[in-house]
């Protein structure tokens, strides 16, 4: 299984995705997805039909099964949404950990190439790099070596 595959099942990430998903169900967060807004609006609406029925004796099942598939539709897309919002702040925040981990040699104008935080890098600055370092920031490049 792959790092990437590993990371999307991550307890931690599941979980807080079944708990947003519970969160979202407020119709003020719901208001900008009209569809998913309706979804639960039948939802809710099915579901109070439902109530019904199993009082006056209607169509209970056909109605609890409604009821229970526009319940599910709009959980899981309220699930996808906050793992994918979760997924996003793991990968941003794996990106700031490894910005500031990160060196580089820094070319300085006297000719000395010093190992310097990527943080200390700004623009401007040249750096040295060869095969098999991490490139500390973005850059162009200005000259390059041969292959091999």
């Amino acid at each position: 299984m792959t790092a990437q595959r590993k990371n999307l099942w991550q307890t931690e990430l599941m979980g807080s995705a079944v708990r947003g998903s519970f969160g979202k169900l407020d119709p003020r967060k719901l208001w900008r997805s009209p569809v998913m807004l309706m979804v639960e609006l039948g939802a809710l609406t099915t579901t109070v039909i439902t109530i019904c029925d199993s009082v006056t004796g209607g169509p209970f099942w056909f109605d609890f099964q409604i009821s229970v598939w526009l319940w599910f539709t709009v959980l899981f897309a309220n699930f996808a949404e906050a793992l994918a919002e979760g997924r996003g702040k793991a990968q941003a925040e794996t990106l700031r950990r490894t910005r500031s981990e990160t060196y580089g040699k820094k070319v300085f104008p006297d000719g000395h190439v010093e190992q310097v935080p990527a943080l200390m890098l700004g623009k401007g600055d040249t750096i040295v790099a060869e095969a098999g370092d991490l490139v500390p920031g973005d850059g162009e490049i200005v000259t390059g070596g041969g292959f091999g």
